[in-house]
């Protein structure tokens, strides 16, 4: 039997405050910019770095409220945790032209930034997930930031 796995893990900063809107039969969806980046040396040594840009499409639907909680809790800036499918869309514009994008369907949300609540309590949100919510703990990355700053310099590719 063969199979197949179509799953994207993203660890990023949001670009934008998200895009929010209903659609036609009452739903609604929002969409995130999550920016992700990757450091190396290059072969003279200097340091280098690149930054790709991932769209991302969070609906309410079967019981989970991803749009409203990234409405919610979601700003420019903030660190999230986007688990998904990678999904590709094409569409005839208004001028007739051929269109395409690409976009990450996401599952589940974890927002990484911690906010400052009342009394200067750290505040953390729940999780946003369309599984069920598995227990949440309290390290996040940016206790770890040399987990996230590998360096991949002997890859060949």
């Amino acid at each position: 039997m063969s199979r197949s796995l179509n799953k994207v893990t993203l660890i990023g900063n949001l670009g934008a405050a998200p895009e929010v809107r209903s659609t036609n039969n009452g739903g609604r969806v929002a969409t995130l910019s999550v920016a992700t980046s990757r450091r190396w040396k290059n072969q003279g040594g200097e340091n280098q770095e690149k930054t790709e840009w991932h769209r991302v499409v969070l609906w309410n639907n079967k019981g989970s409220n991803l749009a409203d909680i990234a409405e919610r809790y979601c700003k420019k800036g903030d660190k999230v945790y986007v688990e998904g499918s990678i999904e590709y869309r094409s569409w005839q514009d208004r001028e007739g032209q051929t269109r395409y994008t690409t976009e990450i369907t996401a599952r589940e949300l974890i927002l990484l930034s911690g906010r400052g609540g009342p009394d200067g309590e750290s505040f953390s949100p729940p999780k946003a997930s369309a599984a069920a919510a598995a227990p949440q703990k309290s390290e996040s990355f940016d206790d770890f930031p040399e987990a996230l700053d590998a360096e991949d310099d002997d890859l060949p590719f």
